[in-house]
């Protein structure tokens, strides 16, 4: 999973700076926020903190992605 996210941001990244629509864009950062939400709710409080940083994260990601 280490190896994953930085990969994600990336491309992620790339993609938001280049002519992508707002959708893409939205879809974007709500993996990235979904991925990074997970792993740093599974570090800090396990399986059920995993899905609820992901869900969190998603949202953040897509509302911030979108106004990119």
């Amino acid at each position: 999973m280490k190896r994953v996210v930085p990969v994600m941001f990336l491309g992620c990244a790339l993609m938001l700076s280049t002519g992508c629509t707002t959708t893409e864009k939205t879809i974007a950062g709500a993996t990235v926020g979904g991925v990074s939400g997970a792993v740093v709710g599974n570090a800090v409080a396990g399986s059920g903190g995993a899905l609820i940083g992901g869900i969190g994260g998603a949202v953040a990601g897509g509302v911030i992605g979108r106004q990119l």
